[in-house]
Parts: structure tokens; C-alpha cells; sequence
């Protein structure tokens, strides 16, 4: 059967109201404090990979809900405009488009603050059929912001597997710290790449495993420092292979055997609102295009590195070539 997308990309959408970089602690009592930029943008983790994965060449449709409301028609026309197919992406009739703020400081962290809005309500209902089995690929983006969607997730990644299409699932930050203990084994099961962050793959291995050295504070956050290879060897120990990003450090994957590192690319990040979901764009895009593991981990990096050239997560997000050059350019050749 022919494919009709390579990639079916399914979570969230959002604007991202990006603001800093403050260098000062947030203050309330009504006070107003001032910050160098602040841009109105495409936000949320599967839509920028989207935007990155059509960036890159593929061939893209997204699913998910917006609202029936000025934000979400910013959203599609913005999906719309990069390349990237909204025709399953569908309006709730009562619910809002979601919306974050994203303040950054000048040391690369950052807060964000979200309403939910339409994630509570998307669900399986959301995702066509069709669409699962006729990709070449389907990503799914921010787990612990979508709770019937990552309930359904089990059933839908099994789906598309059946037709022969491969998965992957970039967790996200989990805004409740608890990081599902044994509810996400059923995901991870039917996931070929799980794409977390190094904080990420910390909190999901210690939450697994609870005595761990890593487990995570009341906040989710690691309260120690772990082994980022035992974390991702745990992980893959539970189905998928593991691609983690480590920011300026690179990324390394793990397969349950073998363990493969890059160093990436230098970068002089302006913004690094999106760089991981650009990395994850890069890494299928090159496992698309049939790459071996060590080279697409190396452009899934330099991917996150460029991207990260101007405010925003999509701005900047480079094409094939221009990872490509960027490679070339430090002795990274594909």
C-alpha cells in the first residue's frame, strides 16, 4: 500500500508567547519587570517537530484538536504555512486553543506556563485511521499533557505498527512529577525510538525503578545526578530505542546493547525554545532517509544546534542541506 504521508506527527499545538531573557528572579506583588524580546510563535512540542520534519523535506500531517478561536486558526494557518497538512486537525466547539509563556533566562533555562485548553479533551476520536496505517512514521509529542490521548496511546502505536510503520514518543516534561510509573510501559512497548531529554530520561528510568540513585523530587526533577547510560539502557530495556539529548553535550542512543555518542555541533544559542523538538525531527528525517544510527544522531544534533539561531522554535529550523553543511563544516560528514 502506498504511503501517503511520511510522517504523521499527533499531541500538541499551542501559540508560545516567548519573553527574556530575565536575569533577575519572577516577582509578583505587581510588579512589571522588563525583558529584551517577546514573540508571538508556533508552539508546542509536536507541532514545532512537525514544522522541523517538513523543514527537512518530508511530507507531514498533523492531528490534533484546537479551539474554535482566534488562537487556533494562528495555529493552523501557521502549520499551514510551513509545509505541514491540517486536515486532521480538528476545532472543539467549547474548549480553547491552548496557550503558553515561555520566560527564558540568559543561561539558557527557562519556565513555561500552560493552559491546557483543548489537550485534556484530545483523544483517539482525534487521530484517523487512516492516517496511522498510511504513514511511513507517526510521532507522538507531550504524554503527560495529553491524558486520553496517552491512554489510547498503547492501542494507537499498536496500529500503526501492524501496518508496517514505525513509531517514536517524546515524553516532555511531566507537570505532576510523578512520570506515570507503570502506566507508559504499554507505550514504550510499541515505541521503535524514545526521544527524551537528559532530565527526562533521568525522571522516566527513576520512576521505573524508585530506589534508584536518580529518583526524582517533588518539583520531577532528578534530585541526583544519575548515569545518563544506565537511564537510557533502562529504558531500552522496556522496548525502545533511546535517543537522548543532552544539550550543548550532544545526544548518545541506546539500543539495549550498545551505546553510540555524539558531540554535536558548537552552537550560540539565541533561543533554545524548541531545539529538542527540532532534534527530533532531524533524527527521523535521517532515519527515514535510511541513515545509519551514528549519522543520524549527529544530524539529529545539529538540527537542535541551528535551530536555536533566532527566537522561537521554528524560525530557525534548518533544511537538509543546511544540517548537512553544518556537519561538514566540523568534520561530520554524512
Amino acid at each position: 500500500m502506498p504511503h501517503t504521508f511520511d510522517l504523521l506527527v499527533i499531541g500538541d499545538a499551542n501559540p508560545d508567547i516567548v519573553l527574556g531573557p530575565l536575569d533577575a528572579p519572577l516577582a509578583f506583588g505587581q510588579r512589571e519587570q522588563l525583558v529584551d524580546t517577546g514573540l508571538l510563535t508556533l508552539g508546542g512540542s509536536a507541532a514545532i517537530m512537525a514544522c522541523g520534519a517538513a523543514r527537512l523535506g518530508l511530507k507531514v500531517a498533523f492531528a490534533g484538536r484546537v479551539g474554535n478561536d482566534e488562537a487556533g486558526r494562528f495555529i493552523r494557518t501557521a502549520l499551514d504555512a510551513r509545509g505541514v497538512n491540517t486536515d486532521a486537525l480538528r476545532v472543539d466547539p467549547v474548549l480553547p486553543t491552548p496557550l503558553t509563556v515561555v520566560v527564558t533566562r540568559g543561561d539558557g533555562d527557562r519556565t513555561i506556563l500552560t493552559s491546557p485548553g483543548t489537550l485534556s479533551a484530545t483523544g483517539p476520536d482525534d487521530i484517523p485511521e487512516a492516517l496511522l496505517t498510511s504513514s511511513r512514521h507517526v510521532h507522538a509529542a507531550s504524554y503527560f499533557l495529553l491524558p486520553k490521548l496517552a491512554e489510547a496511546l498503547p492501542e494507537l502505536l499498536a496500529t500503526a505498527r501492524a501496518h508496517g510503520v514505525t513509531t517514536s514518543l517524546d515524553t516532555n516534561d511531566d507537570p505532576s512529577g510523578t512520570w506515570a510509573p507503570g502506566r507508559i510501559d504499554a507505550t514504550l512497548a510499541v515505541t521503535d525510538f524514545l526521544l527524551p531529554n537528559a532530565q527526562e530520561a533521568l525522571a522516566l528510568a527513576a520512576a521505573a525503578a524508585p530506589d534508584a540513585a536518580a529518583a526524582p523530587d517533588a518539583t520531577g526533577s532528578p534530585a541526583a545526578t544519575g548515569s545518563l547510560e544506565a537511564a537510557a539502557g533502562a529504558l531500552a530495556a522496556r522496548g525502545p530505542r533511546v535517543v537522548l539529548k543532552n544539550g550543548a553535550d550532544g545526544a548518545l542512543v541506546h539500543d539495549g546493547r550498545t551505546l553510540l555518542r555524539t558531540s554535536g555541533i558548537p552552537a550560540r544559542p539565541l533561543d533554545t525554545v524548541g531545539a529538542g523538538d527540532s532534534f527530533d525531527a532531524g533524527f527521523i528525517a535521517a532515519f527515514l532517509r535510511g541513515l545509519p544510527t551514528a549519522e543520524a544522531l549527529a544530524f539529529a544534533a545539529a538540527c537542535g544546534a541551528l535551530s536555536t539561531r533566532a527566537h522561537g522554535g521554528t524560525a530557525a529550523q534548518p533544511t537538509w542541506d543546511e544540517a548537512g553543511t553544518a556537519l561538514a563544516r566540523n568534520g561530520k560528514n554524512l
